[in-house]
């Protein structure tokens, strides 16, 4: 019986969590229901890996809450960051309908809830139903298109704006207070913030230094420390 429980309280939560994903947003509650039945929730604590590079992939995954880091290993075992992923976003980003490797690794930087649709289920669902198809469709086109003008349209205050949002999230997830200042242990570099992001290194860096110069936060390869968090949460609004 708590089992049950368990389980009809788990598809609550997804069914209530789907408007939060984009791929999902513009379906009805039928076909909302639908998902919910195939979709699988799981728990990752920090630092656990999800997937690895090369494994068999059997889902996609979709973050409830949290934050996603997916990642490439070289031979040396250096790491390279391909994204930085938040609450709605859907990964692995290509090979919804194949049964191709995982591309790369994905581990949670901070405890996170997602949902898991295995992809055969996922298939199968989108041929009895043409029209969440057809909304899918639409959805990745919409993507594709977002993508295609990330880094033509962000300029000036919406750059700052879009890093500096971004910061104060990862404070949020990742932040620890030590006195009047917050840790954020996050090792990668400003170039691989900058493709989380999606802009570039070079307006990653001079929002940095601006912030340094005034003493709102410092930064390194390992680490970003908020000096004043209202100031830089001043400098967003």
């Amino acid at each position: 019986m708590q089992n049950h429980e368990k389980e009809t309280a788990a598809l609550v939560d997804i069914r209530r969590d789907l408007h939060l994903i984009p791929l999902f947003r513009d379906l009805n509650e039928e076909e909302k229901n639908l998902v919910a039945q195939i979709a699988i929730p799981r728990e990752f604590r920090r630092k656990q890996i999800i997937f690895i590079e090369g494994g068999d992939k059997k889902a996609i995954f979709f973050i409830q809450d949290g934050l996603v880091k997916t990642f490439k290993t070289d031979v040396d075992g250096n790491e390279q960051i391909i994204s930085i992923l938040q609450t709605g976003d859907m990964f692995p980003h290509t090979g919804m309908f194949n049964q191709d490797p995982y591309p790369a690794s994905a581990e949670a930087l901070v405890d996170s809830r997602l949902i898991a649709i295995p992809i055969r289920a996922f298939e199968q669902l989108i041929l009895d139903m043409p029209t969440i198809a057809m909304k899918v469709i639409h959805v990745l086109e919409a993507k594709i298109l977002e993508l295609q003008h990330t880094l033509q349209h962000f300029k000036g205050h919406d750059v700052n704006d879009r890093i500096i949002s971004f910061i104060l999230k990862l404070a949020d997830q990742l932040g620890e207070r030590k006195g009047d200042a917050i840790h954020i242990e996050l090792p990668v570099t400003n170039q691989e913030l900058a493709n989380a992001i999606g802009t570039t290194r070079e307006s990653v860096n001079r929002l940095l230094n601006q912030l340094k110069k005034q003493n709102i936060l410092q930064s390194s390869r390992s680490e970003i420390v908020i000096l004043d968090i209202e100031a830089l949460q001043s400098w967003r609004a």
